[in-house]
């Protein structure tokens, strides 16, 4: 087998079971298949262009801007906006193509509900994480500097790499999820700043809830073959004690051969051994 045979054979392994599904959905049901990821790339791209006006800046930042230094009532509040406000230091044709891709597949995979649940758990992992690791400081493990209790959240960016791992783990696309998690760790390494973390704290919740669920997906088997089959009733009464006794020498006739009038019992063709036994053939 060739060498460029064997990668096709990895590639179909590995990205044919989304591919497969994103095609049929396509088909089957067209844009509506994608309302969740067409909904949040334009209220990405619209956010993007507010907050890019002199009289939109504001309203965004107040709106949709979470930091480590706010409330964290005021934060609770502002993560449902925060996750379609874009960084402005990144080209948003950036994010708006990571939206399309990764929350288009995830919506079809896993389905609208879980997708936005998934998206807003990894936001919501990494606001809460960049609390912690202000309030622990630089010194201890995993701590960051007071200095990031002013930088403004990570936007989609954590979103979209948990749900990546998410679908990877669910499609069992193995090699892709490990490639993720790898890159965010490399990005950590070359440029340790607060987004950067956010994206590895989205990852370990994600992976936390993967592991939940593998637990569980092996324990519901055990369980349901430890488990006794329910009795089935047939709504007839046990025979009582003795009435088989009494039932076989009610008729009986000598030896036990014959019934209650004396006529030989009634044999099936099935049960006579030779064809002397055979008086008809019907």
């Amino acid at each position: 087998m060739s060498r460029r045979a064997a990668l096709r054979r990895a590639a179909v392994r590995e990205w044919g079971p989304p591919a497969a599904a994103v095609r049929t959905a396509l088909a089957e049901r067209g844009a509506r298949a994608l309302a969740l990821t067409l909904t949040a790339t334009a209220l990405t791209a619209l956010v993007q262009l507010v907050q890019n006006q002199s009289w939109g800046y504001g309203p965004v930042r107040a709106l949709g801007a979470v930091r480590a230094e706010d409330p964290l009532w005021s934060a609770l509040l502002r993560t449902p906006l925060s996750l379609f406000v874009p960084a402005l230091d990144l080209p948003v044709w950036g994010a708006l193509a990571q939206i399309l891709l990764v929350f288009g597949v995830a919506e079809i995979c896993l389905g609208r509900w879980r997708t936005l649940a998934v998206a807003y758990a990894a936001t919501l992992a990494g606001t809460l994480y960049a609390r912690i690791g202000v309030a622990l400081g630089p010194e201890a493990f995993l701590g960051l500097p007071a200095s990031d209790a002013r930088v403004v959240d990570t936007g989609p960016s954590a979103a979209v790499v948990a749900l990546a791992v998410y679908v990877c783990h669910q499609r069992r696309a193995r090699f892709t999820g490990a490639l993720v998690v790898v890159a965010m760790v490399v990005e950590v390494l070359v440029k340790d700043n607060l987004a950067g973390r956010e994206h590895l704290a989205a990852i370990a919740v994600v992976l936390a809830v993967c592991g939940v669920r593998e637990w569980l997906g092996r324990r519901a088997p055990a369980t349901r073959t430890g488990r006794r089959a329910p009795a089935i009733r047939t709504g007839r009464r046990p025979p009582a004690p003795g009435a088989g006794r009494r039932r076989s020498a009610q008729g009986l006739g000598a030896g036990g051969g014959g019934t209650r009038s004396g006529a030989p019992p009634m044999r099936s063709w099935n049960f006579r051994r030779g064809p002397a036994q055979r008086t008809s053939w019907w």
